[in-house]
């Protein structure tokens, strides 16, 4: 598959991806090297990872990152439930010793973790390493191994080694640095906010029941909302929910009733702050240079 026909396969379930990300994607692929995509929030940076999966026709498998994650919610844990009924069970009826211990420290007692469940997997799944710039720079030490030989070590049972390679792709927010040696193990792209004709493609293979007309307007919108001084910046998603939104209350253009488009800002502004600093009249003046 080239990267043409990887952009076009993305395309065919709704995501438009750029040539730059294609070629990132394609590369990831044919080198089998984890592809770290780094950006702000909203870009489509975790979408990418759903849409790969379907046109792989594999299974996604998602480890959501945040502040404390460890190995034992990542990688694995013993079901210590199990084994304390098991070992109970094995008293009562005389048993003790190494035979007890080796039946509770077996594959049959392992809870597999997205990290260990993506190598176990008999064909390559997408293992999507979301937001990793959440979790703590200890954590990054527990991908290393993965990332770098794709097996896990269990002290019990020894290291466990891929069946086969997932196609790892991992997100960030750039809310703080990441290691030297985990960027080292990955392929690099920045995925920035789509220009005005790749927003406008995407608007039209999400919502295609919206005018031509009022298309054009929700995109220069929402661009040029972007522009303002916004805690939070509205994303891809918040951009299709303003369509629906407009679409849902039968609005042809954005400028025929100020009071209305305003409510539907609460599709694009998350903060009271940012909804506090766009006001109807600020809103009036975008929509007016959106067309």
């Amino acid at each position: 598959m080239t990267w043409n026909t990887l952009q076009t396969a993305l395309a065919a379930h709704n995501y438009v991806a750029s040539d730059d990300l294609s070629v990132a994607l394609h590369l990831a692929l044919s080198l089998e090297r984890p592809l770290l995509l780094e950006g702000a929030a909203g870009v489509g940076k975790t979408e990418i990872a759903r849409t790969l999966s379907l046109t792989q026709g594999t299974k996604l498998i998602r480890l959501q990152c945040y502040e404390g994650l460890d190995a034992s919610q990542a990688i694995y844990e013993w079901n210590y439930q199990r084994q304390l009924l098991t070992i109970r069970s094995a008293a009562e009826d005389g048993e003790t010793g190494k035979a007890v211990e080796d039946r509770i420290f077996s594959r049959e007692f392992l809870l597999e973790r997205p990290l260990l469940a993506a190598i176990t997997q008999d064909a390559p799944p997408v293992l999507l390493i979301d937001e990793i710039d959440r979790a703590d720079e200890e954590f990054e030490a527990y991908l290393l191994e993965v990332l770098s030989d794709y097996q896990v070590s269990v002290p019990e049972l020894g290291t466990i080694k891929a069946t086969c390679k997932p196609i790892v792709i991992l997100t960030s927010n750039g809310t703080r640095d990441l290691s030297d040696a985990l960027r080292r193990r990955c392929l690099y792209t920045y995925v920035e906010y789509p220009d005005r004709a790749t927003e406008l493609a995407i608007l039209q293979a999400r919502c295609p029941e919206v005018e031509a007309h009022l298309a054009a307007q929700i995109i220069g919108f929402v661009q040029k909302l972007r522009e303002e001084e916004l805690e939070k910046t509205p994303g891809i998603a918040e951009m299709l929910d303003f369509a629906a939104a407009l679409m849902g209350l039968g609005i042809a253009d954005l400028t025929d009733d100020p009071a209305v488009l305003q409510s539907t800002l609460t599709t694009l502004l998350k903060t009271q702050s940012d909804q506090a600093q766009i006001t109807s009249e600020v809103a009036a003046r975008i929509a007016g240079k959106a067309a």
